[in-house]
């Protein structure tokens, strides 16, 4: 469907643009969110106006709000926790858990649905958006480091565990993968011996050795015991 939109919607558009979206995120989202309306001729005479008002919106906000993203974009905040020896967090750090980390260093109150970040499960030195408008994304740094080491710890690591550890399983994968291989090769060469050495004994030892085959044997596999 096509839709006009009233407000800035992040990662889709700003008030009075025109877009094409699914059918089901217009009607179950943006239409009883009030964020968008269907673009009927009607309402496409207003698209000026809606742009009109969005962007002195935006402007005071942006004005508002700039105090706030230079302090984020300067802001370091430190998670002291668990680990185990790889490097993986006994749990995550979390978006609640960064907004509360804010509020206790700035007083600003921030709702967690505007940090933008999966939940931290590793070691190291994160950088984490914050979305105060569509326009304003400071980034803060969040250091998550070993409990009962200092904050600095976490800078020495270089990229996160979890990649790393991400590429030694598929290491280990391929390994058993060309083992199993070898080793899969290994019997076929046995086999291939085996059947040499029944060829060449005398026809009566053969005829001692011979299998009955099962019911749900192929006739062209009986043929070739036979």
């Amino acid at each position: 469907m096509r839709v006009l939109l009233l407000k800035d919607v992040y990662k889709l558009g700003r008030a009075g643009d025109v877009k094409k979206v699914a059918d089901g995120y217009g009607r179950n989202f943006l239409l009883p969110q009030g964020l968008a309306a269907l673009a009927t001729p009607g309402v496409l005479k207003q698209t000026e106006r809606i742009r009109g008002q969005a962007e002195k919106e935006r402007n005071r906000l942006n004005i508002e709000m700039g105090a706030i993203a230079e302090q984020l974009s300067e802001l370091t905040l430190n998670f002291g926790v668990k680990a185990g020896e790889t490097g993986r967090l006994y749990g995550s750090i979390t978006s609640a858990m960064i907004v509360e980390g804010i509020e206790q260093e700035m007083g600003a109150v921030i709702d967690r649905r505007q940090i933008e970040a999966q939940p931290i499960k590793t070691l190291g030195v994160h950088e984490v958006k914050v979305r105060l408008t569509l326009d304003l994304i400071p980034e803060i740094t969040v250091v998550v480091h070993r409990e009962g080491e200092p904050p600095e710890s976490a800078y020495e690591i270089e990229e996160p565990l979890d990649i790393e550890l991400e590429g030694v399983g598929q290491f280990i994968d391929l390994q058993a993968e060309l083992e199993a291989e070898d080793a899969e090769a290994e019997v076929e060469a046995q086999s291939a011996d085996e059947t040499v050495q029944e060829d060449t004994e005398p026809a009566e030892v053969q005829a001692e050795i011979i299998v009955e085959p099962d019911e749900g044997e192929s006739d062209e596999e009986s043929q070739k015991e036979d």
